[in-house]
C-alpha cells in the first residue's frame, strides 16, 4: 500500500513538474513592451550563464531562454515582456521553428561578446547612435581609440563599432566650421596624435589605424560602422599608396596621379568609386547618393526596406534583419546611402530603398570576420545637425532602425551554421 501511495506521489510531482513554466519567451514582435531593452536583458543572461536560443523569423525574432527568477526579475526590472512556457509549450514552439516547412530557425546564443566602440574619450553618447544604443539597452562596452588600435587592444575584443570617423583625415570634411572652437582642438589633437606615433601627417596615423583594424577582421573579428565610418574605412584602404587630401587639411597638394592609384583590392565592401577632391565640399567620394532630393527629405516618404533570407541556410544575414517590421524610415547622416554600382559582387545587401539603386544596410566576409555597414546618423533623428539635441531612446522603444544596430551586437554570440555555396 506505501508503495502504490509513494508511485501515486511521484508521478503527481512529475506531472506537476512538467505542468510547470521551464522558459522564458521574450517575443519581439508587436506585443514587445520595449525591443531595445530586450537586446539588453538578453545580453544579461547571457553574462550570466543563462541559456539562450534566438528564433529567427518567428514573432520578430524572439529570445528563449532558461527559466530562473534572477532573469525574470531583471525583465521586469528593465520593462521588458515575456511569457512564462511549460516544457510542452516549449517543445511545441522548438517543432514550429525548425520545421522544414517555415523560413524559421533556432539559433543557440554560446556567450556575451566583447565590445568595443572606437571613438574619442570626449564623445557622449548622444553624439553615436550605437552608444545612444548601447547605453540605453544597459549593455556594457568599453571605448577605445587610435593609441588603444596602434598597442593591439583589438585583441580584447569580439565585436567593434566604427564612431562616425573620417579615416581619411579630413577632420570629417567640416572644412565650413574650421573657425569654431571644437573643430580646432579636434584638428589640434589629431595633429598631436598622429606626431607623437611618428606619423608626419594625420592621414598617414588612420590609415595605419584601419589597416590594424582590417587585419582584426581577418582573423576573425567582427566590425560595425555607420556613416562615414564606413564609407571613409574603404575610402582610406583604396588610397594607402598615394594622397586624396587636399591642401586646406594637411598643408600638401592631393597627388595628380590619385585616380590612378587607388587599389581597390584592398578594399571591404565598395569599388571603383571617386574620391571627391573639394576640401568645402560636405562628401568623401561618390559612394554616398549624398542628401535626397527635396521630395524625398520626409520620413513619411523616404524608407527603405529589409530582404528577406532563408532562417535555416543564410543565417547570418537573416540575424542582422531580424526586426517587427520589413520597412524603416530613412534617415539622413553625411554618408546615408551606398550606390549599388559601387558595392562589390561579393557583399550581401540587407536592406535598400526601393526604386532608387541606394544601399542603406550591407554585410560580407573578410577572412575569418566579417563586416556590416549602415548608412545614415541617427535612425530616430532624421536629419541630424551638430549641436542638435540628442535623441531620447526611452521616446523610441520600438525603433525598427535601432534594432538593426542592436542585432548586430548579438550576431558575434551566436553559434552559426555554415552559409549555403
Amino acid at each position: 500500500m506505501m508503495t502504490r501511495t509513494l508511485c501515486v506521489l511521484l508521478l503527481g510531482l512529475t506531472l506537476y513538474g512538467r505542468a510547470e513554466a521551464q522558459d522564458v519567451l521574450i517575443p519581439m514582435d508587436n506585443s514587445q513592451s520595449d525591443h531595445l531593452k530586450a537586446y539588453g536583458a538578453t545580453f544579461w543572461a547571457l553574462e550570466h550563464k543563462i541559456d539562450v536560443d534566438w528564433l529567427l523569423n518567428y514573432r520578430g525574432g524572439s529570445f528563449l531562454a532558461t527559466k530562473t527568477p534572477e532573469l525574470e526579475a531583471e525583465l521586469r526590472v528593465r520593462g521588458v515582456s515575456y511569457e512564462s512556457l511549460s516544457g510542452a509549450q516549449t517543445a511545441s514552439i522548438i517543432s514550429s521553428v525548425e520545421s522544414d516547412a517555415s523560413n524559421t530557425s533556432v539559433v543557440r546564443l554560446e556567450k556575451p561578446p566583447r565590445i568595443a566602440v572606437y571613438a574619442p574619450q570626449q564623445t557622449l553618447p548622444w553624439d553615436d547612435a550605437v552608444l545612444l544604443a548601447l547605453t540605453y539597452a544597459e549593455v556594457p562596452y568599453e571605448m577605445i581609440y587610435d593609441d588603444d588600435v596602434l598597442d593591439g587592444a583589438l585583441e580584447d575584443f569580439d565585436w567593434v563599432h566604427l564612431h562616425h570617423e573620417d579615416f581619411t583625415g579630413q577632420y570629417g570634411k567640416f572644412f565650413n566650421y574650421r573657425s569654431t572652437p571644437w573643430y580646432i582642438e579636434q584638428q589640434r589633437q589629431a595633429e598631436i596624435a598622429a606626431r607623437g606615433r611618428g606619423f608626419r601627417k594625420v592621414s598617414e596615423l588612420k590609415l595605419r589605424v584601419v589597416e590594424i583594424i582590417k587585419e582584426y577582421v581577418g582573423g576573425g573579428g567582427f566590425l560595425f560602422a555607420m556613416c562615414s565610418g564606413a564609407d571613409t574605412f574603404d575610402i582610406a584602404l583604396a588610397a594607402h599608396v598615394t594622397d586624396i587630401v587636399p591642401v586646406e587639411y594637411d598643408g600638401d597638394p592631393i597627388d595628380p596621379d590619385a585616380m590612378s592609384q587607388l587599389d581597390f583590392t584592398e578594399t571591404f565592401a565598395f569599388t571603383d568609386f571617386r574620391p571627391i577632391f573639394n576640401a568645402r565640399e560636405y562628401e568623401h567620394s561618390d559612394i554616398d547618393s549624398g542628401p535626397p532630393p527635396p521630395q524625398l527629405r520626409n520620413p513619411a516618404v523616404d524608407y527603405f526596406t529589409l530582404f528577406e533570407f532563408s532562417a535555416k541556410y543564410d543565417q547570418v544575414p537573416t540575424m542582422l534583419t531580424q526586426n517587427h517590421v520589413p520597412t524603416i524610415k530613412g534617415f539622413i547622416g553625411q554618408t546615408t546611402n551606398f550606390i549599388k554600382k559601387f558595392v562589390k559582387p561579393n557583399v550581401v545587401i540587407l536592406a535598400e530603398a526601393p526604386g532608387r539603386g541606394e544601399v542603406r544596410y550591407l554585410n560580407g566576409t573578410f577572412g575569418e570576420g566579417t563586416f556590416t555597414f549602415y548608412g545614415g546618423h541617427d535612425p530616430e533623428d532624421y536629419q541630424h545637425f551638430v549641436g542638435d539635441e540628442p535623441t531620447d531612446l526611452s521616446l523610441h522603444k520600438h525603433s525598427p532602425g535601432y534594432r538593426l544596430i542592436l542585432n548586430n551586437i548579438l550576431f558575434p554570440a551566436a553559434k552559426k551554421k555554415k552559409q549555403k555555396t
